[in-house]
């Protein structure tokens, strides 16, 4: 909005009182929102995650299971299954698909994260103390990494 009519006033002509020439207006070329974020090379991001399942191996922290099962998608049953494991902190990465029962049981266990082979990353390996693979998941990263 103008300040004040263009004639009559006596004084210089204006528009709006919050460009920056005034005091309290605005600031000349401000901040621009932008993503300033960069992708790694992927044959870097291959190699971080050779080494991140190499340093899980490493520590003894690997578990291999047949599958990833269950035969109703009860949490009170998986953290039964879990605790007579000892596994209380983990990433659990099942074949192509994960079976549907063992998401639906999983998703609401503190610690614990499910994921299907592809989506496989260096952040959720090492945050999470074991790594648990079923046969199926193995198969595809030795496929992976040939």
């Amino acid at each position: 909005k103008k300040m004040y009519k263009q004639k009559g006033t006596g004084g210089a002509r204006h528009g709006s009182a919050r460009v920056p020439q005034f005091r309290g207006g605005g600031r000349a070329f401000g901040p621009v929102v932008r993503s300033h974020a960069h992708d790694l090379p992927k044959k870097v991001r291959q190699l971080a995650l050779r080494h991140a399942l190499s340093a899980k191996v490493k520590d003894g922290a690997v578990r291999v299971f047949d599958t990833a099962a269950l035969s109703s998608p009860k949490t009170k049953d998986l953290t039964d299954r879990l605790g007579k494991l000892g596994l209380a902190n983990a990433l659990v990465i099942d074949g192509a698909e994960v079976e549907k029962n063992f998401a639906l049981a999983a998703r609401n266990i503190p610690n614990i994260d499910v994921l299907p082979v592809q989506g496989i990353n260096v952040y959720d390996i090492l945050r999470r103390e074991t790594l648990v693979l079923t046969k199926a998941a193995v198969d595809a990263l030795e496929a992976r990494f040939k």
